[in-house]
């Protein structure tokens, strides 16, 4: 038993207003001592003041808890700790230090719920809690936490309380929460620069209440002009009256790159949607009387700021406010105010009194813009009420002039507007009603026309400490006698970048502010600007750069203790690394031991006074099968950490087991969405045998103790392993078993829980090699912060003086360079960043790798300058020689050399040489080639180290063709000088079988003539030669021998002339004939049938035939030879093939074919089965009828229509009658048949002449006769009339 001891005494505090403080103790001592706290000696009572003080004990260690501090904790607190064996007290001071011009705010104390359950305490933890956020305007946000209560009584649920700068919220169209009963939320439906602040969530219970904190950013939206200012904010209305109302508001942090002109205040009556501009032009101030107002209606409020650039979005409107005096707003039934009309009531008339004067007239608020005049109603108004005239008069005058002429106004506030700058003036007030106007009140003091209040002086000296790795504590020096202060705007930039961005974008009221959202690494400048109504401050002077990263703090505790062997008098613990270093390296840990007699433990003994650096420790001078505890403090530059938690019971024996003891500091690097690498440390205590082998066992985070599984089946035996195919996005924990000829160990303590994923931003070794040939390992790191350092190893062993290769760390981009790569070098390389969130990787150098590698690095000390082409010719216009090449790459430096037959050759009149480095293309240009020129051309590239040369052989017929070809386009450009040939003479054939010689010619003018020839003669040309088109023609209807001959064009004018020839005899001709061939074979129908009385006839049809044109039929493909019953032949455009009597062995496939000195073209057509029955009996009909058509009877010819007859004569007709048979002959006479007599002779002879004779003729001969003729093919007749006449008769008269 001995007196309490402090091991750590409790450390002095300097801390700001609403910040908590912590102070922490380690006592020893047995008994175990009772611990008491004070303030200034006063014990301290945790009860009498729920969720200020909060003390806890565990495990020796004692803390006070202040939460949210005041300026009355600054005070000296000490800490008694007592037991049997006396007392021992330790002191700390706390020192609270209050905002500059801050109000003095702070939550209100919690109502405490009642509790019908005796006894019961609850524990409210808040888990998964919001941070920091940043909003846009118009965006939603929402801010929630889980909440942990246990006991968990459902009939006893927590008060959840939201705050925004220390100012209960109330649930509204901007604010929803909500309570699910284990999370709370809190929801902003449209952001608006007036969210920002620090939200607090309070959750209270019987027993006490948990609070969370937590600042929200708000930007400005974007604009909808560019460099237009942002919202005004916090318009509020104060002051409100029958007609008037004073609005204010709050600047806003960005002014859009130009200085802010001034606001436009908007009204809008509650109930519609109009909204009306009160003030014409901008002002300044924040503050604006509003007047005009309808009494009884109630209006909302914005305000817009404007800049060069043009207008901001409208601040968040105010809340309604109605236009009335404020005594009515309490008091109920008031009669109505005068109008201006009689009003009746049922009560007695009372006679009107004059009201008197007005008094304590007073100038409340005078700007530039305005002054606001305020004074009190006269005592005698009258039982109607009264309304004001304002007067004005400059002072020194007494020339009064009344404000409000037409409408006086009914509160006791004015406004007036329109006075000048600079003068002095004096006013007064009247009140007036229906009795008439009273008596003026005193006149105010002078008062001159100008701004009465300030803008703030710049504030001073700005002071930036670190405070996290993504913020910055900033302070600075207040402005001096600032009057009516909203707060200060500060604004942040990135050394070197001149931008500035805000910090805040609603005025904070102290002088000390927590900037967010800053760039880890970036080094930051400060500034800012106080505000009032009057307007912003100058800007203080920049702060000194800041780099952002944490504030180092001493560490958390490590935990974790477990024994790795234990001998007679030593044990060797190990523990796992603390969850926060403290923004430092951990430079060594210490341990300390007591012993445990009958579950009593002694006094605490440092077991290691220099730290140790690695997180295992052999314990020794122990005592055999003693009992003992541990615990462990971790320490970096900051000082020493609190002790982990005290460790179980160990007993020190020594261990005689044979299998080896547990592997210990598991390490687990990149982690990726399907795999990790698992490190480990061998066993300390081997047991019989050496260690041979390790299994590594899993299971995921959540699941069961039995759920451990093996990975690997057989024994790894390496100290690392990289696991693969876990599932992306679940947690896992590893352990190690080590394994000797014995068997299997002790598991290792398992990990902590890891996430399989891969997080952005996660980086891989990238192998690279440069241009000197260097191999290196290249690793970059995105979330480096100042402290963090690259460590390299090889097969997981840290390379601490690797002699085969070379280390370079350049910002966050680390290198290792194999200084001579060999096989020697081969293995798994990783990397590991240091102060990140286990940012590595690694790379696997195989051997096939390696020569890979090696290979690439060959190229590149030896580069070759790659080709996109080889050397090659060209030949240019006027036949010039172009030799190139074009390289892929080539910097500003490379050089060329030209080499002919192994003589260097450079610039003068043979050779042009052009090098564009831009696009690699080099060219070499002679005018023309000689015989001199034979022989072979080289370019020699060098850039650098890089080379490469490219050759060309031009000798024999290469280079005399190459030559010729030169000449050739040489002669061509001085020939297009001139009018000349752009396409030489040709033909074509139109469709119609026309012939058309044509030729395309350039370069002609006005004067230019074109001529054609025939075997040397003109050929005159019908139409006007036209060269717009650049074309010439000249056609050939109907083609034929006659046309065969050399035809010619000539071109000329003052410039020269060019000449062109077609040559259309013989082989010529025949060609031109063959292309008319195939066009009028091309034009051909196909063939068809058709029956005649002859027989059967197959045809098709031509657009144009030619005599020349030679075809040949075809019966199932053999050639027809042509008979007296076969035969061929054309009638116009149509060719024929004629069968006459056609039989069975007519039948088959028939076929013309057209012969074109090509391939020709054949058209056919099947004669047979159905085909030839229909065409053959079609034949036979056709037949049938030219004989019935032959052979009928018919009268030949011989009978006149009319004879005319003197009486008396004879008169005797015949006629030819053809038909077979010989055909019966009949006579009529007016239609009745007629028989031969004396007086009517008839007769028919030789079956072919019939006659008619009348051997006296009278008049009763007249009439019509007809002779009728009749066998079996038909019957046809024969008509004529007699007219007989006697000559006595008048001439002319007929009978």
């Amino acid at each position: 038993m001995h007196t309490p001891e402090f091991v750590t005494a409790p450390r002095s505090h300097t801390v700001w207003e609403k910040q908590c403080v912590r102070l922490h103790c380690t006592i020893s001592g047995w008994p175990e001592p009772r611990v008491v706290w004070y303030k200034n000696n006063v014990s301290i009572d945790p009860m009498s003041k729920p969720g200020k003080y909060k003390v806890e004990s565990s495990y020796n260690v004692h803390s006070l808890e202040i939460n949210r501090c005041d300026f009355d904790d600054t005070a000296q607190y000490r800490v008694s700790a007592m037991n049997s064996k006396g007392e021992n007290s330790a002191f700390a001071s706390v020192v609270v230090k209050r905002f500059k011009g801050e109000f003095d705010e702070s939550l209100p104390s919690p109502r405490l719920l009642p509790c019908l359950e005796y006894g019961v305490t609850f524990e409210t933890h808040i888990v998964e809690k919001f941070g920091v956020s940043f909003g846009r305007e118009g965006e939603t946000l929402s801010l929630g936490c889980s909440v942990i209560i246990y006991p968990s009584l459902q009939r006893f649920q927590p008060e959840i309380e939201w705050y925004r700068d220390d100012k209960l919220l109330v649930p509204s169209k901007w604010v929803q929460t909500h309570w699910s009963g284990d999370r709370a939320t809190l929801t902003l439906t449209h952001l608006n620069k007036e969210d920002e602040g620090l939200y607090t969530l309070r959750v209270i219970t019987k027993s006490g209440f948990e609070t969370h904190s937590a600042y929200v950013f708000v930007r400005d939206a974007d604009g909808e002009i560019a460099g237009a200012p942002g919202a005004p904010l916090d318009v509020y209305c104060q002051d409100a009256n029958k007609d008037y109302v004073i609005v204010t508001w709050k600047q806003p942090a960005v002014d859009g790159g130009s200085t802010i002109l001034g606001y436009f205040v908007d009204r809008c009556e509650v109930g519609t949607t109009h909204w009306a501009q009160c003030n014409d032009t901008p002002v300044k101030f924040a503050r604006f009387p509003v007047t005009g107002l309808v009494e009884g209606r109630s209006y909302v409020f914005r305000v817009r700021a404007v800049n060069k650039a043009g207008m901001s979005h409208p601040s968040r409107v105010s809340e309604p406010v109605a236009a009335m005096d404020p005594a009515d707003r309490t008091r109920k039934g008031a009669s109505a105010p005068w109008t201006g009309q009689i009003i009746v009531t049922e009560e007695e008339p009372v006679e009107g009194v004059v009201p008197g004067r007005p008094f304590e007239l007073t100038v409340i608020e005078a700007t530039k813009n305005y002054v606001v005049l305020s004074w009190k109603p006269p005592g005698d108004k009258g039982h109607e009420g009264v309304m004001y005239y304002v007067e004005k008069c400059v002072s020194g005058t007494d020339s009064w002039q009344r404000v409000n002429t037409e409408i006086p106004v009914k509160s006791p506030r004015f406004a007036l507007f329109d006075l000048a700058e600079g003068k002095s003036y004096c006013f007064r007030v009247r009140c007036c009603n229906s009795a008439g106007v009273g008596e003026p009140s005193d006149p105010t003091e002078a008062t001159t026309v100008g701004d009465k209040l300030d803008i703030p002086s710049a504030p001073g000296r700005v002071v930036p400490t670190r405070n996290t790795d993504t913020s910055v504590v900033v302070s600075w020096e207040g402005s001096r006698e600032a009057k009516e202060l909203v707060g200060y705007y500060i604004e942040n930039s990135i050394v070197g970048s001149n931008t500035w961005e805000p910090c805040n974008n609603k005025p904070v009221k102290g002088t000390r502010f927590v900037c967010h959202g800053l760039t880890t690494g970036e080094s930051y400048i400060f500034r800012v600007r106080a505000v009032n109504a009057a307007g912003i401050s100058e800007f203080s002077q920049e702060s000194e750069a800041i780099e952002v990263k944490a504030a180092i703090a001493s560490p958390a505790p490590p935990y974790g203790i477990n024994v790795l062997e234990c001998v007679r008098d030593s044990m060797v613990l190990a523990w796992k690394q603390p969850t926060f270093i403290g923004g430092a390296d951990i430079t060594g840990y210490f341990v300390d031991y007591r012993e445990v007699i009958d579950g009593v433990p002694g006094k605490w003994h440092e077991a290691n006074i220099k730290s140790v650096s690695e997180r295992a420790y052999r314990v020794s001078e122990l005592k055999e099968n003693m009992l003992y505890q541990f615990q462990v403090r971790a320490a970096n530059m900051a000082g020493v950490g609190i002790p982990s938690l005290t460790s179980e019971v160990f007993k020190c024996e020594e261990w005689t087991i044979a299998v080896p003891g547990p592997p210990h500091d598991l390490q687990v690097q990149e982690v990726r969405k399907d795999s990790l690498v698992l490190l480990w440390k061998p066993p300390v205590y081997q047991g019989r045998d050496g260690v041979n082998g390790y299994y590594i066992d899993i299971k995921e985070a959540e699941a069961d103790f039995e759920m451990w599984r093996g990975v690997n089946e057989k024994a790894n035996d390496k100290i690392f392993m990289k696991i693969k195919d876990l599932r992306e996005g679940e947690s896992y924990v590893f352990r190690v078993r080590a394994q000797n000829k014995a068997g299997v160990g002790k598991a290792s303590e398992p990990t902590e829980p890891v996430e399989a994923l891969t997080k952005p931003g996660t980086a891989e070794i990238v192998v690279n090699v440069d241009d000197e040939g260097v191999i290196s390992l290249n690793f970059e790191c995105s979330n480096l912060n100042a402290d963090s350092k690259f460590v390299w190893s090889k097969n997981y062993v840290e390379m601490t003086e690797p002699e085969r290769m070379t280390m370079e760390t350049k910002g966050n981009k680390a290198k290792a360079i194999f200084n001579t790569p060999s096989e020697d070098d081969l293995g798994i390389y990783s990397c590991f960043v240091t102060h990140t969130d286990g940012e590595s990787a690694s790379y696997t150098l195989s051997e096939e790798a390696l020569k890979e590698l090696l290979k690439v690095s060959h190229d590149h000390k030896f580069p070759i300058i790659p080709l996109k082409t080889e050397l090659a010719v060209e030949l240019l216009e006027k036949g010039r020689v172009r030799f190139w090449l074009q390289a892929e790459k080539i910097s500003a430096n490379g050089k060329v050399e030209y080499v002919f037959n192994d003589n260097m050759i450079s610039q003068g009149e043979k050779y042009k040489m052009n090098f564009d480095k831009n696009t690699g293309i080099i060219e070499m240009l002679m005018e023309s080639l000689g015989k001199e020129d034979e022989g072979t051309f080289t370019f020699q590239l060098q850039d650098g180290k890089a080379t490469n040369q490219s050759s060309l052989v031009l000798i024999g017929d290469v280079f005399k063709q190459l030559q010729k070809e030169s000449e050739f386009q040489r002669k061509e450009w001085h020939r297009k000088q001139g009018p000349h040939f752009v396409e030489y003479l040709s033909y074509d054939v139109t469709p119609e079988c026309c012939v058309r010689l044509k030729c395309k010619v350039g370069n002609m003018k006005k004067d230019s003539v074109a001529m054609w020839y025939k075997d040397g003669r003109e050929v005159k040309v019908n139409e006007k030669l036209d060269f717009s088109e650049g074309v010439l023609t000249l056609e050939i209807s109907q083609i034929s021998k006659k046309d065969a001959g050399i035809y010619e064009v000539v071109l000329k004018d003052d410039r020269g002339k060019d000449t062109s020839t077609l040559n259309l005899t013989d082989q010529g001709f025949k060609d031109l004939m063959n292309q008319v061939f195939s066009v009028i074979a091309n034009s051909s129908t196909q063939l068809k049938i058709q029956s005649t009385e002859e027989g059967i006839r197959i045809y098709s049809f031509v657009n144009y035939y030619n005599d020349e044109l030679h075809v040949t039929w075809h019966h199932k493909d053999a050639a027809i030879a042509f008979t007296e019953r076969i035969k061929s032949g054309v009638v116009g455009e149509q060719l024929w093939l004629q069968i006459s009597e056609p039989t069975e062995k007519d039948k088959g496939k028939y076929a013309i074919e057209f012969f074109d000195g090509k391939g020709g073209l054949r058209r056919t057509v099947e004669l047979a089965g159905q085909a030839f029955d229909d065409a053959f009996a079609e034949f036979q009909r056709l037949k049938a009828a030219a004989i019935a058509e032959r052979n009928r009877a018919r009268v030949a010819g011989g009978l006149p229509d009319v004879v005319t007859i003197q009486e008396g004569k004879a008169l005797n007709l015949t006629c030819n009658i053809s038909g077979d048979p010989v055909p019966e002959v009949t006579w009529l006479k007016n239609e009745r048949e007629m028989v031969s007599d004396d007086h009517y002779i008839l007769k028919f002879e030789s079956g072919k002449f019939a006659s008619f004779t009348i051997t006296g003729v009278n008049t009763a001969d007249s009439g019509k006769y007809s002779i009728l003729v009749k066998n079996k093919y038909g019957t046809e007749s024969g008509d004529f009339t007699v007219s007989v006449f006697i000559p006595d008769e008048e001439h002319g008269k007929k009978k």
